[in-house]
């Protein structure tokens, strides 16, 4: 057989080189790997993801399948609800309430049933002699026998004060400054307005019967008498300025006081009555008739 002619040396190691380069251009080169890693990485993801959405989807839809369950979440998510909003509702009230001075959180009326004896004949006498209405005068006069004998004052003269001074109108309005119930100047007596809610609690009643009184009672003590007291409280020192005001105060006074008399007198001649009847019952034969 002939002979197969060999290639020059040079020829073949040239056709060598040329298939290894073609066989290294049919794989995928070292430049391209991250990309295909970052590729595959995003894809799991996306698939993991999903996964998950799947699986919690099909848990809702199981748990919510059974009434029980359902019913369990739906309280608990209606108490969460509900527990937040009176939270929010309790904190806006406490807020709200913690701005408004005392004078407008008081009532300013009282039951006639709340009052003793004597107060009620004090408060039904003021009712009756100004014309104005029971329930209000009840809760000035609860307070004047409050605060009366704290300031060492008898109760009867703070509201002979007030009848005096504005006929127990609590929006009176006065020369110099004077307002309310006791015509107070009220901003010659600003500290004594602030912790109950500045110049306007001059005008609630039971705020301005306080200061008035607070303020009586200095003048009393600065004058060492009450009639003197009575002048300095109208910032009248000279008797000539003012020569019937003490006695119209105390005669106010006075006729409030009778009524409280006559009201204790009533009551005393009451209980008399029943204690001596209740005596009787206990001395009575057993058996015999009580008439």
């Amino acid at each position: 057989m002939p002979d197969t002619p060999k290639m020059p040396h040079g020829l073949d190691a040239h056709n060598r080189q040329d298939q290894a380069l073609t066989s290294a251009s049919q794989r995928p080169g070292m430049a391209g790997l991250p990309q295909m890693l970052g590729r595959a990485v995003v894809s799991l993801s996306q698939h993991s993801l999903a996964a998950v959405g799947l699986a919690v989807t099909a848990a809702l839809l199981l748990g919510l399948s059974q009434p029980g369950l359902r019913a369990v979440v739906e309280s608990h998510t209606l108490g969460w609800l509900q527990g937040r909003q009176e939270a929010r509702t309790e904190v806006h009230t406490t807020d709200n309430n913690a701005e408004l001075p005392e004078a407008l959180t008081r009532t300013t009326a009282s039951e006639p049933s709340a009052l003793t004896g004597e107060q009620a004949a004090v408060a039904e006498w003021i009712a009756k002699r100004y014309r104005i209405a029971l329930e209000p005068v009840s809760r000035l006069v609860l307070e004047a026998w409050s605060i009366g004998p704290r300031a060492g004052l008898e109760p009867t003269l703070i509201l002979a004060v007030a009848a005096v001074e504005s006929a127990f109108n609590p929006f009176a309005q006065g020369s110099g400054g004077a307002k309310g119930l006791m015509q107070v100047v009220a901003h010659a007596h600003l500290e004594k307005f602030e912790p109950l809610g500045g110049l306007r609690a001059a005008f609630d009643p039971v705020s301005n019967l306080r200061v008035g009184a607070l303020v009586l009672k200095e003048s009393i003590a600065e004058a060492g008498s009450v009639e003197g007291g009575l002048l300095a409280y109208m910032g009248a020192y000279s008797t000539s300025q003012q020569p019937g005001y003490p006695q119209r105060v105390l005669g106010e006074q006075s006729q409030l006081q009778q009524a409280a008399h006559k009201a204790q007198a009533t009551q005393k001649s009451a209980q008399d009555t029943a204690q001596d009847r209740a005596q009787t019952l206990a001395q009575a034969p057993r058996g015999a008739p009580i008439h």
